[in-house]
């Protein structure tokens, strides 16, 4: 899953703050506000304009009217007429408009010019830094610094803690939101910039500062979504599923306004595995398919998902179809997807008897030489699989009487021997390779000089190996 995904949007953008309206000016922004949702005509829009043409407050206000209706026409008309009487907040609408439009460079232009005019309005650095977070990360937080410096008491480390994250600087975000948190009282603090607070400690893996945080703000903000949301991925994290549990129904049955997506089922799913639950958890599961039906990656790592769910549950067959259909599903099928799909009839045989033990490894087998052939030019998938299919091949002829497994080491041995800078696992695949040799040429095909010739080959590679060594003892 992308993990930018599950980042809460609302707590990590930048702050958007509202100039204040003073009391005097407040009864005919309001009237402003009326006349354009109401549709009144030109003339009178006009007329009102024209009462106010000296106050860039009302006239302002007349203009962002206009643009929270999507008229960004007469906007920037009378937000443009309002500039002519210096006031600052209109260069911030007419950004705005810019930034709606696109027009990243004018946007900058216009929250700059708001800076000259009114170096006190956080508005304008915080949208600023908003604009320019992206390609001057640099820029945008010097911004917020010049905020610091202008307006001492205005609470930059909030947004600074938002543009950090974005920038993906944790560290600094950290110590940003710590100065936040720790500064600020906590009738001033949103559930939204808590949670993006408790999230950097949960990315950090900081679980029990994060839970110290959540647990604090749960008992503000009981119905909070993201505070819930939090919880749950903090218990699950710490795999104290009983407690993910608890978490997970506030999340899903206690939240106010909570829009649910594949992550949340998924978490709420585990924590519901974790006590085993698996029926439970299988359901959460296809509900999180539900939501997730425009985005295919996302329903097939569920399927994938539900799959596990039901080999833990002990479903064999249905664990497998679903694992089947999460194969089909998959454009891009790599070693490893075909890989697990052959490790769960691996473990199933294991609860398995007779023949129909035997059976289940020949699958994986079976799978192991699928893959064997599709992976062709990969040295490592290979080298892997062939020790598989060499240790699966012992299982099935024990006596090695029938040699099953003797082509499958003949081509890792090759394989391994041609590879230049063997590592640890290489060598141990090879020494593994060379004392089946060993094993068939005495146990099957009493060629003792055979024996011996490999096990001389294992000693070089492996000097204490002990097993070579009694061979070449008994071996004169």
């Amino acid at each position: 899953m992308k993990a930018i995904k599950y980042l809460f949007i609302g707590a990590l953008m930048l702050s958007v703050c509202a100039p204040v309206v003073a009391q005097d000016n407040k009864a005919a922004i309001d009237e402003a506000a009326q006349l354009v949702k109401s549709k009144a005509d030109a003339k009178e829009i006009k007329s009102f304009a024209k009462k106010y043409k000296k106050n860039g407050e009302v006239l302002t206000g007349l203009a962002r009217a206009f643009y929270e209706q999507q008229d960004t026409a007469n906007a920037r008309i009378y937000a443009e007429q309002a500039t002519t009487l210096k006031y600052a907040p209109a260069y911030v609408l007419l950004g705005d408009i810019a930034a709606l439009a696109d027009d990243g460079g004018l946007a900058g232009q216009m929250y700059q010019q708001a800076m000259y005019f009114d170096p006190k309005l956080p508005e304008a650095y915080t949208k600023y830094a908003t604009m320019y977070s992206k390609i001057d990360p640099a820029g945008a937080i010097q911004k917020l610094e010049d905020l610091r410096v202008n307006v001492p008491d205005y609470p930059v480390d909030l947004p600074m803690a938002r543009l950090y994250t974005k920038a993906n600087k944790m560290d600094e975000a950290m110590a940003a939101y710590d100065r936040w948190y720790t500064t600020t009282d906590y009738s001033k603090k949103e559930p939204g910039d808590v949670a993006g607070y408790a999230l950097i400690h949960h990315m950090k893996k900081n679980y029990d500062k994060s839970m110290q945080i959540i647990n604090e703000a749960s008992q503000k903000y009981p119905r909070s979504s993201s505070i819930n949301r939090i919880g749950l991925m903090n218990t699950i994290a710490q795999q104290k599923f009983e407690e993910a549990l608890v978490w997970g129904d506030r999340l899903f049955n206690k939240s106010d306004s909570a829009n649910f997506n594949d992550f949340d089922y998924t978490n709420y799913a585990q924590a519901h595995i974790g006590v085993g639950k698996y029926d439970e958890a299988i359901n959460l599961y296809r509900k999180g398919m539900e939501v997730s039906k425009a985005d295919q990656d996302a329903v097939n790592n569920l399927r994938k998902e539900i799959s596990d769910a039901y080999m833990q549950k002990g479903d064999f067959d249905q664990a497998v179809a679903e694992y089947r259909l999460y194969l089909e599903g998959t454009t891009k099928k790599t070693a490893s997807d075909y890989s697990t799909l052959a490790e769960m009839y691996y473990k199933h045989a294991a609860d398995l008897q007779g023949e129909e033990q035997m059976n289940a490894i020949r699958e994986a087998d079976k799978i192991y030489a699928d893959v064997e052939e599709k992976f062709a030019n990969n040295t490592d998938v290979l080298a892997y699989v062939l020790n598989r299919r060499g240790t699966l091949n012992v299982i099935l002829d024990p006596d090695s009487k029938q040699g099953l497994a003797k082509p499958v080491f003949e081509k890792l041995m090759q394989l391994m021997e041609g590879k230049e800078n063997r590592t640890d696992a290489d060598n141990k695949k090879l020494v593994t390779s060379y004392r089946y040799m060993m094993s068939y040429d005495l146990l099957v095909q009493d060629n003792k000089q055979a024996a011996r010739d490999w096990a001389q080959k294992i000693l070089t590679v492996d000097p204490e190996n002990e097993q070579a060594k009694q061979v070449i003892e008994n071996i004169k």
